[in-house]
């Protein structure tokens, strides 16, 4: 045995053990000040700040238009009521469920007796960048550039959301770097002592986050002893599940009067109007949306996700049960052409028939 395989695992396990605390803290980190909307806009606005720190200006200009450009749509769905109850229940798992350590020290000078509720009412009370004309107002004031960059600064939401990053890229950041790179070097060994040791059996490189081809075959598969699912659904099993009225399984009453009168135009198979298919692909996330093509290069579906046998393939993929789902592009075009009555995107295409 190669002496460099010795102890692998709980070197593996000691690692991840390790890095732990700052894996959730991470996690907590990019989770809330991704969700919490007036963080969002917070670190648009830094931006413009960013902006003329290194290019003046001009820098603060260019920073502007764009960082505006970006908020016209995020407000055009803001609620601030419901981002004050995200505040307040995402902030408190913020503070309670990690070392105080990983806690914005901003934060807690806001906190006053653990009173959640005060805080944010605080914070949001406070900040006016709650509010798209208010921000559209200090951007466009008759003030100096450095005068405008001056007021973004003190804005309470401002500072909570620098102060936010500042403590993770002090007390969590620079700690997962060097873990994690001890943990990528293991699991390189790892990989090497499989290799060496199941010679017969085949590995497939990592190829999450990159830009990739898959292939397979349309097919169905038995997930289990006597069950067996077939490779396509129709528009019956949409009727099947049809619940008016839930937000998961009504239909439009259009596609109600289509499917009763069988009225599926040139998508239609045998009286049956075809939905979805699967396929021995091996896909991930990110697929979402990747175009199916056929043998001959045409679209034939969009694949958006994978059966519940199959969504371990990441990890392992079993080709005996791994199968991602696509919908038909039939199905996509009777919708267009026969729901939407959008006759104008179907003469823009070229539709191709079965090849004999």
């Amino acid at each position: 045995m190669n002496a460099a395989y010795l102890n692998l695992l709980k070197k593996l396990e000691d690692a991840y053990t390790n890095i732990e605390p700052y894996a959730l803290a991470r996690d907590y980190y990019n989770e809330i000040t991704q969700k919490i909307e007036l963080l969002t806009i917070a670190s648009q606005l830094r931006t413009v700040v960013a902006g003329y720190e290194k290019n003046g200006e001009k820098g603060f200009a260019d920073a502007k238009t764009a960082a505006l450009n970006s908020l016209e749509g995020l407000f055009g769905e803001y609620d601030v009521t419901v981002d004050k109850k995200v505040f307040e229940t995402l902030m408190k798992m913020y503070v309670q469920d990690q070392k105080s350590t990983y806690v914005s020290p901003y934060f807690t000078s806001l906190l006053q007796n653990n009173n959640y509720e005060k805080a944010t009412e605080d914070v949001y009370g406070q900040s006016k960048f709650t509010s798209l004309d208010r921000i559209k107002s200090i951007l466009s004031s008759d003030t100096t550039a450095s005068g405008i960059i001056e007021i973004l600064k003190n804005d309470v939401a401002y500072k909570l959301n620098a102060d936010m990053q500042q403590t993770f890229s002090d007390n969590i950041a620079k700690n997962l770097a060097p873990m994690q790179a001890n943990i990528n070097s293991l699991q390189r060994l790892y990989m090497q002592a499989q290799m060496d040791v199941f010679t017969d059996k085949s590995f497939y490189p990592d190829a999450n986050s990159t830009l990739r081809v898959t292939y397979g075959n349309v097919k169905g598969y038995n997930p289990k002893d006597g069950a067996r699912y077939d490779f396509y659904t129709y528009l019956d099993g949409v009727m099947e599940k049809y619940k008016p009225g839930d937000y998961e399984f009504d239909v439009p009453q259009k596609i109600i009067e289509l499917y009763k009168k069988k009225d599926f135009g040139k998508y239609g198979v045998n009286g049956k109007q075809p939905v979805c298919f699967i396929a021995a692909n091996h896909t991930t996330g990110g697929n979402s949306g990747s175009p199916a093509l056929d043998a001959n290069g045409n679209l034939i579906g969009l694949n958006f996700d994978r059966v519940w046998e199959g969504t371990m393939s990441d990890v392992n993929y079993d080709p005996s049960i791994c199968r991602n789902i696509m919908v038909d592009i039939r199905y996509v075009l009777f919708i267009v052409d026969k729901f939407a009555g959008a006759q104008n995107i179907i003469n823009e295409l070229k539709l191709v028939s079965k090849k004999k």
